[in-house]
């Protein structure tokens, strides 16, 4: 199944979608919820009654009216109030490239296990504006990622078991302010600040048996499902980003099962990828600068379009958005002196 969220009558409303038309969820049957949220907290009972109903209007045996078409729709966050949002670090070739560019050597550890932090999850959006401060504009980057949200609560599961807990696949842009991210680093903790103001996640949401025609084993001494999904990053149009979600080092699974040690996780919450191979304007303006030192950087700028596109999720396009203020963080530092 493809869920969407969409603004309606100035509510969130759930819908299925279609062959480009939105059906809301609660006119597919009377036990089935109007909100992602909802619908999670007993995924395993909903989702058979959604895809049921997705069936018989595919057969022609409800001919039930579409509620309106998602190309003309006020889409938002597929997943508008996740549980928790934490983001992963699974592609080897962005780590390796980011490090050689800085002229550190690869860690070893990146081999040795998963790992995440966690980002705003009140900072969720989908589709339209970004909207940012000037600070936010010193370096303003995205990030192309795919995400997963879960469906059910667990604990100390396996990475063999752990696949069972995904409701579904999206595409992510981890926004990324690069200037206030490195200065709070320095101080060996975070990315705070440098995270927080946006992470998008769209346009819809979808289920795993959906991308069965995608899936590739993982890569050797890996386990969990993997999918051969083509993914690029436009900026007004020009290409800037092409990966694979089949580039993952660590699976999702992997990721879910160290979310999970000593810790229950929960239906709704969301889980990114960490960004793909040449994924952000950090990692291609770093091999662009170690090749030849006149190479023009590039940083996102108010009025830019991201459009982000992946096999099987769809299209993301957000437009970046300058807040009217002088407002700023970077010039209220302290300076003692001892």
């Amino acid at each position: 199944m493809k869920l969407a969220t969409y603004s309606k009558g100035g509510q969130q409303q759930l819908a299925l979608l279609i062959e480009g038309k939105l059906y809301d969820t609660q006119k597919l049957h009377p036990e089935l919820p109007g909100t992602m949220k909802a619908m999670l907290q007993n995924w395993e009972k909903n989702s058979a009654l959604a895809k049921a109903a997705e069936s018989d209007i595919k057969k022609g045996v409800n001919s039930l009216q579409a509620d309106a078409e998602f190309a003309t729709a006020n889409v938002l966050s597929p997943v508008p109030e996740p549980t928790s949002c934490r983001d992963g670090y699974a592609f080897r070739q962005h780590v390796a490239a980011a490090r050689r560019n800085r002229k550190v050597d690869m860690i070893a550890e990146f081999d040795h296990y998963p790992i995440f932090y966690f980002t705003n999850h009140n900072a969720i959006q989908g589709p339209g504006d970004i909207v940012c401060m000037p600070d936010h504009f010193q370096k303003l980057d995205f990030e192309l990622e795919v995400a997963v949200v879960l469906g059910k609560k667990g604990r100390n599961f396996t990475a063999a078991q752990a696949d069972e807990y995904i409701a579904g696949y999206m595409i992510m842009n981890d926004m990324s302010a690069r200037t206030l991210q490195m200065e709070e680093m320095l101080l060996n903790l975070g990315p705070a600040k440098g995270k927080d103001f946006s992470t998008v996640i769209g346009p819809i949401m979808v289920t795993p048996d959906e991308l069965e025609a995608y899936k590739i084993p993982a890569k050797p001494n890996h386990t969990g499902n993997n999918y051969y999904l083509g993914m690029t990053c436009k900026v007004n149009g020009v290409t800037v980003s092409e990966g694979n979600m089949g580039d993952m080092d660590w699976t999702f699974a992997e990721i879910i099962e160290r979310c999970a040690y000593g810790v229950d996780v929960w239906p709704g919450d969301v889980i990114g990828s960490g960004t793909v191979g040449t994924g952000c304007f950090l990692e291609l303006n770093g091999t662009g600068l170690l090749n030849d030192p006149n190479y023009k950087v590039q940083w996102l700028q108010p009025g830019d379009v991201v459009t982000m596109e992946i096999d099987g999720l769809g299209i993301l396009s957000n437009t970046i958005i300058k807040e009217e203020t002088e407002w700023s963080i970077l010039n209220e530092k302290k300076k003692f002196i001892g």
